[in-house]
């Protein structure tokens, strides 16, 4: 199960991504595994020399019986004190921000891909998205005389 976060790509330049272990309860492991996970609206922020991952919104398991239950809850993200000092000073230099890109399992473990991005302006997603158009019309024309 691999759940994306569709808005990342569009409204950012990835530059590097990176693997992180999460700290979750076993309700939140059940939704996230039956593929029930929203991503789009999340960010990732450093807290007392910790990251975590702000805003996912991850529905309350069908089965569970949790009277207080926060699908909004703030979970902490797994990484080495090494990766996090790089992390911090590569922010710091290039004016960057981290974001979730995707959630997805690794032998049952629950693990979300980071990426240090780059925010993109109005006028970059436009120019983006008239490539895209011309590239789709240049492969359906070059379709046509294809035997």
């Amino acid at each position: 199960m691999k759940i994306v976060n569709k808005k990342a790509s569009f409204n950012y330049e990835i530059l590097e991504s990176f693997e992180a272990g999460v700290v979750l309860t076993g309700a939140e492991v059940k939704s996230i595994k039956s593929g029930r996970a929203n991503i789009g609206d999340a960010y990732v922020k450093v807290i007392n020399n910790e990251l975590w991952l702000v805003n996912a919104d991850i529905p309350k398991y069908q089965f569970a019986t949790d009277k207080n239950y926060d699908s909004a809850r703030s979970k902490k993200l797994l990484i080495n004190r090494d990766q996090l000092n790089k992390l911090e000073s590569k922010m710091k230099q290039g004016n960057l921000t981290l974001i979730p890109v995707s959630l997805y399992t690794v032998r049952g473990m629950i693990k979300v891909e980071v990426g240090l991005a780059k925010g993109r302006k109005y006028h970059e997603k436009r120019d983006r998205d008239k490539e895209r158009d011309l590239d789709r019309e240049l492969h359906i024309e070059n379709r046509k005389y294809v035997i």
